[in-house]
């Protein structure tokens, strides 16, 4: 998926440190176990965020050998319903994204992703299988997003919007009304952020191939200098995912969660707006798994 969604390490501690990357390595299982191996190659930072999400309870770790480095052998959770759903999801929207990638791209830039896709296919129809109300979900969304696309439109809140409401589908209601509520909207509103963070980061390029952006659309005479008006929209969608968060019990990860709403999405959102988050997170996923 995106990779936005992530802790901020330098103020983890280190059992919190331990676990969550017990956790990033237990979705990766997932995703092998549940998918096959090409699946794998999509994991994400937020996939283990929804994981969290899913259940708090703690891992249980055991050592299994990382396929990404052969010669090393890893802590790992064992695989909880809370990854396993985690893994169906991702596989489900990484599939997605590609197909949208190559539908904006031509031919030849479109390639890659074209070929991912292809490959990412076979995953993406057991994961679809498993999660069939999800995936619907996914394809009405992102149907009523190219359209918006398509039209132009000018308005960030009309565009984020179906992102965001598919997002909140990664979530299953779980009997509890009070509780799935905040869960929706903390789910709402992260895919609110997670859209037009990825907008500004992608700003640039979509400028230099014409293609559609919301800050371009909304703000046509100039993009950079209205750059406070959407720091502060941003800003706004992190406090209602926060303060939609403090109503949920997310037992074991409650402490990790946090850190991801009070310093990991505001540290991810300054890196993209000062220009520095390709390189940071280039060099965090060398360092870290």
């Amino acid at each position: 998926m995106f990779g936005y969604v992530r802790p901020w390490r330098d103020e983890l501690k280190v059992r919190q440190n331990r676990d969550y990357e017990a956790l990033y390595c237990g979705v990766c299982r997932a995703l092998g176990k549940r998918h096959g191996f090409p699946a794998r190659m999509f994991l994400s930072y937020d996939m283990t965020f929804l994981a969290m999400l899913l259940d708090g309870s703690p891992p249980e770790q055991v050592r299994a050998r990382c396929p990404a480095r052969l010669w090393c052998r890893k802590k790992t959770c064992t695989c909880s319903s809370g990854a396993d759903r985690a893994a169906d999801v991702g596989t489900i929207l990484s599939y997605w994204k590609l197909r949208d990638t190559v539908a904006d791209s031509s031919f030849w830039r479109g390639l890659p992703a074209r070929v991912l896709s292809v490959l990412l296919k076979g995953c993406y129809r057991k994961a679809a299988a498993l999660r069939p109300d999800f995936d619907e979900t996914v394809r009405q969304c992102l149907g009523q997003l190219r359209q918006l696309e398509q039209e132009g439109c000018p308005s960030m809140d009309r565009t984020a919007e179906p992102f965001a409401r598919l997002l909140t589908a990664a979530a299953p209601p779980g009997g509890h009304p009070a509780r799935d509520r905040a869960m929706e909207q903390l789910l709402y509103h992260v895919g609110r952020w997670i859209y037009l963070v990825d907008a500004w980061d992608d700003l640039e390029e979509d400028r230099r191939r014409g293609n559609y952006n919301p800050l371009l659309a909304r703000f046509p005479q100039g993009v950079e200098e209205n750059r406070d008006y959407l720091r502060t929209t941003l800003r706004h969608s992190r406090n209602l995912a926060a303060s939609a968060a403090a109503l949920l019990e997310l037992g074991h990860w409650q402490e990790t969660v946090e850190n991801i709403r009070y310093l990991g999405l505001p540290g991810v959102e300054e890196l993209v707006f000062t220009g520095r988050w390709k390189a940071a997170n280039h060099t965090d996923r060398r360092k870290n798994p």
